[in-house]
This record gives C-alpha cells, sequence and structure tokens, in this order.
C-alpha cells in the first residue's frame, strides 16, 4: 500500500462520511416514525420509495459516469439516503408513489450530479426536488389529510389555514401541545416538532451541526413576526407558533445546516440563517405561499459563495481580511 504523506500538521478526526450521514439519518427516524403513526403505513411506503429510488439514481448515475468501482461505496455512505429521506419528509402524506420516484430523480440526477456529485451542488437535492414537485403537481403537493390520532376534522395546515381564514380559526382548531405531538396536518416533516427537536439535539450532540444556522434561523424568524404579533396579536400569530408550525424547525435543523450548501465560517453561518429567517417570515407574512422555508433556504444556498468569500478569517501574517 502507498502512503502519501503531506506536510504537517496532521489532524485525526473520528468522524468520517459514512458516520456523519447515517447520524443524520438516526436523527431524522423519530420524525419517521411520528409521521408513520399518525397517518398509517402507506407514509411508510412514501419514505421508502422515495429512499430506494434516490439509491437506484445514485446508482445508475454513477454507472453512466463510469465510475463503476465506487457505486457501493457511494450509494451506501449514507448521502443518497438522507435525500430520499428528506425529501418524503416534505411531502403530503397521501402523495403518489410515482410522482415520488420522480422527485427523487431529479433531486439526484438533476439537483445532484448535475452539478458534479456530492461536494458539488449548489443547492440542497430534496428542495430542489420538492420546489420542482409544487410546480409540476401543485394539486397533490398540497392534498393534506388530518391525523388519524386528530379531533380535528380540518385538513388544512396551520399556516395554510391562517392564511385564508385568519388567526381566530387557527386558536380554535389547534392548541401548542398539537404543534409539539404533531396532531395537525401538513407534510410528513412538519407534524411533531418534539420529535424534531429530538433529532435536533442528537445532531448537536455528535457534533453533526452547529449552533450558528439553526439558532440564527429560528432567532430571526421569531423576532420578525415577534415585532408584528406585538402591533397586533389578534391578527398576526405568535413566535413560538410560527416556529412551531410548517418547515421551520426541520429546515433549520437538517435541510439549512447541509454541510455542503451552507457557509463554513460561524459568521457566515450567523448571517446564512438570519437570511432563511427574514425572507421565511417576509414569505409567511406577506407572500402567496403560506410557507417560506424551502424557497428562504434555496435563495440564501445561492448566497453561500459569496457569504463565505466576505466571513473567511484572517490568514496569519496577513492583516485585514486575507482577499
Amino acid at each position: 500500500m502507498k502512503l502519501n504523506l503531506t506536510s504537517s500538521p496532521h489532524l485525526h478526526a473520528e468522524a468520517d462520511l459514512k458516520r456523519v450521514m447515517y447520524d443524520v439519518v438516526i436523527a431524522l427516524l423519530p420524525a419517521c416514525a411520528v409521521s408513520v403513526y399518525l397517518f398509517g403505513f402507506f407514509t411508510l411506503a412514501v419514505i421508502a420509495t422515495a429512499s430506494a429510488a434516490a439509491l437506484a439514481c445514485e446508482a445508475g448515475v454513477l454507472y453512466l459516469r463510469g465510475r463503476r468501482k465506487e457505486i457501493r461505496e457511494t450509494v451506501f455512505d449514507g448521502s443518497a439516503l438522507i435525500t430520499g429521506i428528506l425529501l418524503a419528509l416534505n411531502l403530503p402524506p397521501a402523495f403518489p408513489l410515482w410522482m415520488t420516484a420522480v422527485g427523487s430523480f431529479v433531486a439526484i440526477v438533476i439537483a445532484k450530479h448535475l452539478f458534479g456529485g456530492l461536494g458539488y451542488n449548489l443547492f440542497n437535492p430534496a428542495l430542489i426536488a420538492r420546489v420542482f414537485l409544487l410546480i409540476s403537481y401543485p394539486v397533490h403537493m398540497t392534498a393534506w389529510v388530518a391525523p388519524r390520532v386528530s379531533d380535528s376534522v380540518s385538513a388544512a395546515t396551520p399556516l395554510g389555514l391562517l392564511k385564508t381564514d385568519g388567526l381566530a380559526k387557527v386558536q380554535g382548531t389547534w392548541s401548542t401541545m398539537d404543534y409539539l405531538l404533531g396532531t395537525t396536518s401538513g407534510s410528513l416533516g412538519e407534524m411533531s416538532a418534539l420529535a424534531l427537536l429530538l433529532g435536533g439535539a442528537w445532531l448537536l450532540y455528535r457534533k453533526v451541526i452547529s449552533w450558528q444556522i439553526p439558532v440564527a434561523m429560528l432567532g430571526t424568524l421569531a423576532l420578525f413576526t415577534g415585532i408584528f404579533w406585538m402591533v397586533d396579536p389578534q391578527k398576526y400569530a405568535s413566535p413560538l407558533f410560527h416556529i412551531l408550525t410548517g418547515g421551520a424547525l426541520l429546515g433549520a435543523l437538517f435541510m439549512a445546516t447541509d454541510m455542503v450548501t451552507s457557509p463554513v465560517t460561524p459568521k457566515g453561518m450567523l448571517i446564512f440563517g438570519a437570511g432563511i429567517g427574514l425572507i421565511t417570515g417576509l414569505i409567511r407574512l406577506f407572500g402567496g405561499f403560506p410557507e417560506g422555508v424551502s424557497f428562504a433556504i434555496l435563495i440564501l444556498n445561492a448566497c453561500v459563495p459569496f457569504i463565505d468569500r466576505y466571513t473567511k478569517t484572517r490568514k496569519f501574517g496577513v492583516r485585514g481580511v486575507a482577499a
């Protein structure tokens, strides 16, 4: 075996790509389990289809690119599996399986490999697929159903009901406990805030993610919506409502923190997270869509090269910020 030795210093990290990826998979399991419990076993079929299609597309693209020796290692490194699971968690409970497979194709082939593969994609693949499906199949992407354990007959999401019927209707339909446990309506990954927080705590404990992006995103969202709530609490929902509903927690803990499509500096992470929170708040309060997390993350994904450029740290021996 030939050992290529580079110049010092040499640092050893306990974590490798596979361990990091499967830590994320473990963190997503509580949200997946809650969604299956609330909506039945067809939900499990959606998650399985999205994951299997993502793995198949990953293998197929590598084969076509002539990287056949890498297929086994790359397919099972966990990255494609995470993309599939995250895509499924961004879909409604009764989403058609063939459309789910189309979404996985878009995520892996177009959003990931057309940019060069893992580490080169500018945008989060699962969110690109979600937006594609929302534009292509808007009826199916907004076909919500009420959980089996819910007392509510409304199939609208809390954010959707807020947009169409106002705050009073939302407050008369669900409580804060409903948002925590997930007994509302929405995408599979928008259900239980407690399940998402549990997964996020695991990622922080394992040092897979840093605190800057989630705190900056959720803090900015809370601050922005809180200003309007304090001005008119009869019209605008509280900051806690905006944090616990929709894709805020899923986006803050699992989507915005994607290491490939987020900044690398702590200062850049804070700017990145704050930008996502601000745009999410603007869309939720004044936009045509009830939810804005996906759009906000994708917009800030495009800004990451600029954020990294202007927040990189000073090099040793160089005055000021390095050019």
